[in-house]
């Protein structure tokens, strides 16, 4: 530490740009998060003084931050009506309905207990529990009770009652989602959903011209991912917000329902084109 100088961070930079294969936005981040950890070295008398100032990570401008990868309704659909049709009640169809009708996070999906959902009320309740390792990101202020349509909360029960490994958690919690293990992983819920967004999982022939037979992403458990068409659960997330605000339900709904604030919603999750955002405010000024 004591070696540290402006010229080993310039170092780093350029090596990272030429031979890192990252965005000008992974760049942003990890020199950020470089210029957090020398101010603290600083504090604590770990390096020179003012040392952080050499670290100058890339500026942001035009929503450059601003991931636009997110599923359509109209391929949203589609899998759901596969889903429906020939995987109904599995875990991973549940798992893409519930992303989809409620927005949420996957760390507040695999939060969920089985005693949090209510089949006759028709709702999910998310709470923040981090002493037993399902905290929300959000903490205390993204707990909610989230209501299920009648035809998703019928495919809640069902895979209930006939799919869902009876299993408890360690700290004796019996979790909605679960594996042969127990509680469902993070990480498994994004392998679900990079399986589920596969064209040629829900009946579309390969549009990158591949050979499903011969493709390590359509036969591999692992290489979903690999598909240049697969979604992951955020994507699937930025998706589910964009349809509830084309389908004109007010930003504040959003916004609760889904744990994600107005500015954040409209900077990071909101993709409508400036002409769908008239047409829904059109409804407002008409008859004024």
């Amino acid at each position: 530490m004591n070696d540290l100088s402006g010229r080993y961070f310039h170092q780093y930079k350029k090596w990272r740009r030429e031979k890192g294969d990252c965005n000008k936005v992974t760049m942003a981040t990890q020199l950020s998060t470089l210029k957090v950890f020398i101010n603290f070295c600083e504090s604590i008398d770990a390096v020179q003084p003012g040392l952080s100032d050499y670290i100058d990570p890339p500026t942001m401008k035009n929503k450059e931050d601003v991931n636009d990868d997110y599923i359509d309704t109209d391929t949203a659909q589609a899998i759901i009506e596969y889903q429906r049709n020939f995987n109904y009640s599995q875990r991973e169809h549940v798992i893409f309905e519930l992303l989809w009708h409620t927005g949420m996070r996957n760390g507040a999906l695999r939060a969920i207990d089985l005693g949090d959902y209510n089949n006759e009320e028709r709702t999910l309740e998310v709470h923040h529990r981090p002493d037993e390792e399902t905290p929300l990101k959000n903490g205390k202020e993204g707990e909610r009770v989230v209501s299920l349509k009648p035809k998703v909360n019928q495919i809640v029960q069902d895979y209930i009652d006939h799919h869902r490994f009876a299993k408890t958690d360690e700290f004796g919690r019996k979790p909605l989602l679960t594996t042969r293990q127990g509680r469902i992983s993070k990480t498994s819920i994004r392998s679900n959903c990079y399986r589920a967004t596969r064209p040629c999982d829900y009946g579309l022939d390969c549009p990158h011209g591949r050979d499903p037979q011969n493709c390590d992403a359509a036969n591999s458990y692992h290489a979903a991912s690999k598909c240049p068409s697969s979604h992951a659960s955020h994507s699937l997330r930025k998706g589910a917000i964009t349809h509830a605000r084309r389908s004109e339900i007010p930003i504040e709904a959003v916004s609760e329902r889904m744990d994600v604030s107005a500015d954040v919603l409209k900077k990071h999750y909101d993709k409508r084109t400036k002409k769908q955002e008239m047409k829904n405010r059109r409804g407002y000024f008409d008859n004024i």
